[in-house]
């Protein structure tokens, strides 16, 4: 224990003990929120989560001692009672019985071997580790003919490339590393939503965009037959799109799949020919979003689609929706600002803003678009998912509470006519994004800003679509019915 700037820092490690960082986040969140309680953190103890909580200033001597096989709880709080609560509560949540089915589970395989040994007929690991041992534990799985989902990240590129290529050489799939969102099998993976069977198969480098085609998909009556993450690099140059070209291959044999959507940013121009390329000997329509990219020379089966919305409704072969109408609920500014849960739904924003030729600036800019700074004055579009503002602390779809602060000092700018946020709903995400969000709003001052959203679900997610909606319309927000469409209904409001 501690004490730095009228603080009680209190540290304890679990020798070996690990726990899935997502777990761990929700924990150190409920641990936080406790009062008196000023940080918490709960990570595995490598030497990048160290550095973190050193900064955060609730790393103690005790907890320099971690190893990064071992789990370090390290507290902050206003007085040493306080301190003392919330370890006890830290190591509640640790200790807490574990259940499945109803039932204690007394037994987890603790290695791939013994997983494989427990369920012969598995044949998909889903890997969550630190990303220094993901690499390891991504072999073990591949050389015992598993496909792999690795959630991890902070895997070298070098390790991906082994990764891919060891598994495309054994005719099975590498999925990620960083790979969020996948369904295989009607099955939801990482952070996705519950969409019906149905005959559209999706490849993704984007978890957000994966989540955000899939529902368009499905709530507009179709559904899909697999949704395969990618993980971010898989088409920079360096990887070279061999995931992509594995599940195209997959999707292109899967009887069940009858039209094909590709999203990615805009891959690498050696990557873009090769994935075309592959897709032009393929029998099957696909549709091709690289958001941010130009239409270019594209195989006879295959349409560009320059947004996520888009992308869906060519999969669905619908046409466009007509143009949203502005808002007139309130006078306002001329600014946008939008503080995005979802990176790709931030990319989405600026490609309809470029679209509609107004400039933009962004912490992470698509091509042609300008990087955010101090002195920029225009509109912005932040995501908020990115490192920056998720060191050491869980991703804001699973805790909204990163958006809080940037979300009402936009609202205090007398510039600003809208503030585009969005709501991403399914396994993994806030229980209550919609709650959480109008809670906030109540706290902000009079504003003649307008708050629009969209909601990424389905009314079979856990949170349930038409409730979310309906806590949002109830506070005054505009519920827009995509992405995209949102972002129309911002410009033509502050426009008109």
């Amino acid at each position: 224990m501690s004490s730095s700037n009228n603080s009680v820092v209190v540290n304890e490690v679990r020798r070996g003990l690990y726990l899935d960082s997502v777990a761990l986040m929700r924990m150190s969140r409920t641990v936080a929120a406790m009062t008196g309680v000023i940080e918490c953190g709960m990570m595995m103890g490598t030497p990048a989560n160290m550095r973190i909580m050193a900064d955060a200033g609730v790393l103690a001597d005790s907890g320099r001692a971690a190893a990064p096989a071992d789990l370090l709880i390290a507290i902050s709080a206003e007085t040493k009672a306080a301190a003392d609560g919330a370890l006890a509560a830290a190591r509640g949540l640790l200790d807490a019985p574990k259940s499945g089915g109803g039932k204690s589970v007394d037994w987890a395989p603790r290695t791939v071997r013994a997983a494989v040994v427990a369920d012969p007929a598995a044949n998909l690991a889903f890997i969550s580790v630190p990303g220094a041992f993901a690499a390891a534990e991504g072999r073990k799985a591949l050389q015992r003919g598993l496909n792999v989902l690795m959630f991890s990240d902070n895997v070298s590129v070098a390790d991906e490339i082994e990764l891919k290529q060891m598994a495309r050489a054994r005719g099975l799939l590498m999925m990620g590393p960083d790979c969020g969102t996948a369904i295989i099998n009607g099955t939801p993976l990482g952070f996705a939503n519950v969409i019906p069977a149905g005959e559209i198969g999706i490849v993704g480098a984007s978890g957000t965009g994966i989540q955000e085609v899939s529902c368009l998909i499905a709530n507009n009556g179709g559904g899909i037959s697999h949704a395969i993450g990618v993980g971010g690099r898989d088409l920079k140059a360096d990887v070279g799109g061999i995931s992509t070209i594995t599940a195209i291959d997959l999707l292109d044999a899967d009887p069940g799949t009858k039209r094909i959507v590709i999203i990615s940013k805009p891959p690498a121009a050696e990557v873009a020919a090769k994935i075309l390329a592959r897709v032009a000997v393929s029998g099957k329509p696909t549709v091709i979003c690289f958001l941010g990219g130009s239409a270019q020379k594209l195989p006879g089966n295959a349409t560009f689609a320059p947004t996520l919305e888009a992308a869906a409704y060519q999969a669905l072969e619908l046409e466009s929706v007509a143009e949203s109408p502005a808002e007139t609920t309130r006078s306002c500014g001329k600014l946008i600002r939008g503080l995005f849960a979802g990176g790709t739904l931030c990319a989405e924003a600026q490609v309809v803003l470029a679209q509609h030729g107004l400039a933009v600036a962004s912490n992470t800019p698509i091509p042609g678009q300008l990087a955010l700074s101090a002195a920029y004055t225009g509109h912005t579009v932040v995501d908020l998912g990115d490192d920056e503002y998720t060191q050491g602390r869980p991703h804001p779809m699973i805790e909204p509470t990163v958006r809080d602060a940037p979300l009402l000092a936009a609202l205090c700018e007398p510039a600003v006519g809208v503030v585009l946020v969005d709501v991403v709903l399914g396994y993994g995400a806030h229980s209550d994004p919609a709650g959480h969000l109008v809670a906030v709003l109540a706290k902000a001052p009079a504003s003649g800003a307008l708050v629009i959203t969209s909601v990424t679900g389905t009314a079979g997610d856990p949170q349930q679509l038409a409730r979310q909606q309906a806590t949002l319309q109830a506070a005054g927000i505009v519920v827009a019915r995509s992405n995209a469409d949102a972002v129309r209904r911002a410009i033509a409001h502050v426009s008109g």
